[in-house]
């Protein structure tokens, strides 16, 4: 898979993507993560991107032109148009279902507002999606373009030791996560259920389906009833109860 991020502050991108998992993963080839500074492609002497908004307002503006050069750019390079998808908190909030489905493109272009955002011209013209990692506001789509990057990343083959890394966690399928636990088997007083030292992997997995579920009601009520009509990683039904 090829994600390019589109974007003011490469260096800032960079610091991230060569880090963890997500480097490991671009050093053995399983993905390719590139940047593109947009700053390249204004025509502007000063090499200004930005400039105030028709009507008045507070801030400025990213202009469409030298996000549209790059984006062609970012095509004509490849040899084809990858979804181009801006990253917002006007856009759909972003889910593991969506990453899932991302995963599963050949290419990807993010592109980071900053200011007061872009022109409004170029989601019309080139975005085909706008998402959010949230309702609250950043100082650019930087951070929430690299959340997508990891988030997606980790999904694609190879990049996790294994599928089951994956599988059982937090939303991939509806529900919270089990607890977790390490050595040593008690800790300040503090023992580590019995269920996971005895050896009866089909008691364990059954209690972690249990205790997902249970965390699930206690922390996000809100994702059993998706849950309810999803199923677990085994093909089973996932039965809330009362």
């Amino acid at each position: 898979m090829k994600i390019e991020i589109m974007t003011l502050f490469p260096a800032m991108c960079e610091a991230v993507l060569g880090e963890s998992i997500i480097g490991r993963a671009r050093a053995q080839g399983l993905v390719e993560i590139h940047t593109r500074n947009i700053r390249d492609y204004t025509k502007d002497k000063h090499r200004r991107v930005d400039d105030a908004p028709f009507g008045g307002g507070y801030g400025m503006v990213m202009q469409a032109q030298p996000i549209a050069d790059c984006f062609r750019a970012l095509c004509a390079d490849w040899g084809s148009r990858p979804r181009l998808i801006y990253l917002s908190p006007q856009g759909k909030p972003l889910t593991q279902q969506r990453c899932k489905e991302l995963a599963r493109l050949p290419h990807l272009a993010l592109l980071c507002g900053h200011y007061e955002g872009v022109d409004e011209r170029v989601l019309e013209a080139l975005v085909d999606e706008e998402i959010s990692i949230g309702d609250y506001v950043l100082t650019g789509g930087e951070l929430p373009a690299l959340v997508l990057a990891d988030a997606i990343t980790r999904l694609l083959p190879g990049v996790l030791a294994a599928d089951a890394a994956y599988i059982g966690e937090s939303h991939y399928n509806g529900l919270l996560e089990h607890p977790q636990y390490t050595r040593p088997a008690v800790w300040e007083a503090r023992a580590v259920p019995e269920v996971l030292l005895n050896g009866n992997h089909a008691l364990q997995e059954q209690w972690r389906r249990e205790q997902a579920l249970e965390r699930t009601k206690r922390k996000r009520p809100d994702l059993l009833r998706a849950a309810e009509h999803g199923e677990w990683a085994a093909g089973e039904r996932i039965e809330t109860g009362d």
